[in-house]
């Protein structure tokens, strides 16, 4: 019976994984995932690296940033590949950040049928008018669309 190799190279690492060598370099150098050296100083993955880029690929398809990958991944001790467990703790986290967006989508989706339901997108009547930019004390960016707020 053949042993199976424990190490990926790159090339056959981003095969099995459906991810562009360069996205696996790009994740290796953000710290999401980790390869050795080979004599010849070529990446080297475990194959266990499969799972981990997994993680990050649903994770991204969820709508989570790198940083919030990397943030909830940094806490698997010496960057294990996530158990069933793990992912549940996981998924667990990320929920509650996806129902926010959610909510956020559909009180914009609420918003520009208004906007569109008009037709005119007049300052006089547009339910994003922000009449002498009171809504700055909110923050940067596109507020009325962004958050539930008092009159809108």
């Amino acid at each position: 019976m053949a042993t199976v190799e424990k190490y990926l190279t790159i090339g056959e690492a981003s095969k099995r994984s459906g991810v562009p060598t360069t996205t696996l370099r790009f994740y290796e150098k953000r710290g999401l995932i980790r390869s050795i050296r080979s004599d010849g100083n070529h990446r080297l993955y475990h194959r266990e690296m499969l799972r981990r880029i997994s993680v990050v690929r649903v994770a991204q398809t969820l709508g989570l940033t790198l940083s919030e990958i990397s943030n909830a991944l940094s806490d698997l001790p010496d960057q294990r590949t996530p158990t069933k467990r793990d992912w549940e703790r996981l998924s667990k986290r990320w929920r509650k950040q996806l129902d926010e967006r959610i909510a956020q989508l559909q009180r914009m989706r609420e918003k520009l049928d208004r906007c569109i339901g008009c037709g005119c997108l007049s300052l006089k009547s547009c339910a994003f008018y922000n009449r002498e930019d009171h809504y700055a004390e909110l923050g940067s960016g596109p507020q009325l669309l962004l958050h539930e707020t008092p009159d809108a």
